[in-house]
C-alpha cells in the first residue's frame, strides 16, 4: 500500500491509540452454485493446468509456462500473504457441487483508508461460458459493500479483453477512462499452438464499481431461473 501525506492507519484520538482494521477476515463466500474460499493444497493441480491456459497466458502476467513450483508458492506462500500483510484476499473459485476449482478472485492493492480495492478474477477453461465469473465477482463485490463497508471496487482490463470486459458491465460498473500503453500481452500467430509468445503493449481500461451501482447489474442466477445469490459465510 503506498502511504501519501504521513497517512498512519494507527490514528491516536483523545489520548487513545485507535487502530484500523487493515486485513480481510478468513472468508467463504457461496452462492447457488459457488463457493469461494481460501486455495487450499489439493487445487494445486487444478490451479496449475488453469494458470497455463492460452488465454491466461495472453492476458496475464503470471509466468510462462507455469509449472508445480509456482503454484505450491501461490498457494502455500503468496495467496495467504496478500490477507495476512493487508494488501487484499485471494480465493479459490470452486463448484458447489463437485468442489471443482473453476476459477480465482483476488482483491489486491487496498487501501483502507479510501475503502477501496482492485479486482482480478480468472476462470478456469473448462467452466467458461457458465457465468462463473460474473457469478463470484458479484458475490465478492455485494461482499465487500454490505459487510465490509467498502466504497469503491476497481477493475483494469486490457483494451482487446473483451470477455474480461462484459463481465465489467454485467456487474454494473462504469468506464471511467484508459490508461494508454500501461499494460503488457502476450502474443502469438493464430492456430500455431508451437510458436514462441511475443510481448506487446495495449491499453488499459479503468472501470470503477460503488455500493450504488449493484441495483443495476444482471443478476445471472435470477436470469438461469435460481434464487439470487444473496449469502455468505
Amino acid at each position: 500500500m503506498l502511504c501519501l501525506y504521513g497517512y498512519d492507519p494507527c490514528l491516536t484520538v483523545f489520548g487513545m491509540e485507535l487502530r484500523m482494521t487493515t486485513t480481510f477476515p478468513d472468508v467463504s463466500i457461496s452462492t447457488e452454485r459457488l463457493v469461494l474460499r481460501p486455495f487450499e493444497e489439493a487445487d494445486i493441480a487444478a490451479h496449475t493446468e488453469m494458470m497455463n491456459d492460452e488465454l491466461v497466458t495472453a492476458w496475464t502476467s503470471v509466468p510462462h509456462p507455469y509449472t508445480t513450483q509456482d503454484s505450491e508458492d501461490w498457494v502455500r506462500r503468496i495467496a495467504p500473504a496478500e490477507r495476512a500483510e493487508g494488501r487484499g484476499i485471494v480465493l479459490a473459485v470452486t463448484e458447489f457441487l463437485t468442489q471443482r476449482l473453476v476459477g480465482t478472485i483476488h482483491l489486491r492493492n487496498t487501501d483502507w483508508r479510501t475503502l477501496a480495492t482492485e479486482v482480478a478474477y480468472v476462470t478456469a477453461p473448462w467452466a467458461r461460458g457458465e457465468g462463473y465469473a460474473t457469478e463470484s465477482v458479484l458475490a465478492v463485490a455485494r461482499w465487500l459493500f454490505r459487510t465490509q463497508r467498502f466504497e469503491r471496487i476497481e477493475l483494469r482490463t486490457a483494451a482487446d479483453n473483451t470477455a474480461s470486459q462484459q463481465v465489467a458491465q454485467k456487474i454494473g460498473c462504469i468506464s471511467e477512462g484508459v490508461l494508454r500503453n500501461a499494460w503488457i500481452v502476450r502474443t502469438r500467430p493464430d492456430n500455431d499452438p508451437g510458436a514462441p509468445w511475443t510481448e506487446i503493449r495495449t491499453d488499459l481500461i479503468i472501470w470503477s464499481l460503488l455500493p450504488e451501482d449493484l441495483d443495476g447489474a444482471v443478476d445471472p442466477m435470477a436470469q438461469a431461473g435460481y434464487a439470487s445469490f444473496t449469502d455468505w459465510n
